[in-house]
């Protein structure tokens, strides 16, 4: 089976600070890989390179149909890469002077030119799905950060995304409202048969949901592996050293 995501040799550099030293790594497709490592590790840097966000040093990326390259693809090339590969960021990212409804409807509508009624439709069904479908009308400002969240998840959905990357989603959340954006892309990861790549500090949720976790440090794979095994009997001391800190935490 041809991977959906394959990383080779990925470098990156800010000055002299190297923040991606050699990454290499295969995602198949319908699989969900979590991402965990302490901060500084090169994780959101990883995703950002992915998405195009970041431009990376040197190293090439295969995901969605497209190879990339340092700086090799055009805008028009970007924009059709974005359509394919959705990203939700740690801060929600609304536009705060559209509804919740013209949030996900926007973007497909520009891109794709595609019906409003079938975006509004289309929308709709996402927001429950979601838990969210009394709020389609509602402003971003009055819904709490889980329920912005959850809504900027739907978004990302509206362009049918083949590849989802998630960063840090929860980490902006107060503590009562995690649970519920992880059930909701516990229930995508399901559902939707989508290739997840996640970063995140939710040991228990990783180890639920994600087919496999890579533990990276300073820029570097330093495991990878099953779930259970790497947060449950890591074989590598620097991995054991982060998962103890964390769980103390």
């Amino acid at each position: 089976m041809k991977p959906a995501i394959s990383i080779k040799n990925l470098e990156k550099k800010y000055g002299n600070r190297e923040v991606l030293k050699g990454v290499s790594f295969e995602v198949l497709p319908g699989k969900v890989v979590a991402l965990i490592g302490p901060s500084g590790s090169g994780k959101t840097t990883l995703l950002r390179c992915l998405n195009l966000l970041t431009p990376f040093d040197s190293g090439t990326v295969e995901l969605s149909g497209f190879m990339l390259k340092s700086a090799n693809l055009s805008a028009k090339e970007t924009l059709l890469l974005r359509e394919k590969v959705g990203m939700v960021f740690q801060q929600f990212n609304l536009w705060p002077h559209k509804t919740v409804l013209q949030n996900l409807i926007l973007a497909p509508r520009i891109v794709k030119g595609q019906n409003t009624k079938v975006l509004s439709d289309k929308a709709k069904a996402l927001l429950n799905r979601v838990g969210l479908s009394e709020k389609v009308n509602e402003w971003p400002a009055n819904l709490s950060g889980g329920q912005q969240q959850r809504v900027a998840i739907a978004r990302s959905l509206m362009m049918d995304p083949e590849v989802l990357l998630l960063d840090e989603i929860t980490s902006a959340l107060d503590p009562e409202l995690v649970g519920e954006v992880l059930n909701v892309v516990r229930e995508i990861a399901e559902e939707h048969n989508k290739t997840i790549l996640i970063v995140t500090h939710e040991m228990a949720f990783a180890k639920d949901v994600a087919d496999r976790v890579i533990f990276m440090d300073q820029g570097m794979i330093v495991e990878d592996g099953d779930p259970k095994q790497v947060l449950g009997s890591p074989k590598e001391e620097r991995t054991r050293q982060f998962l103890k800190r964390i769980l103390r935490n």
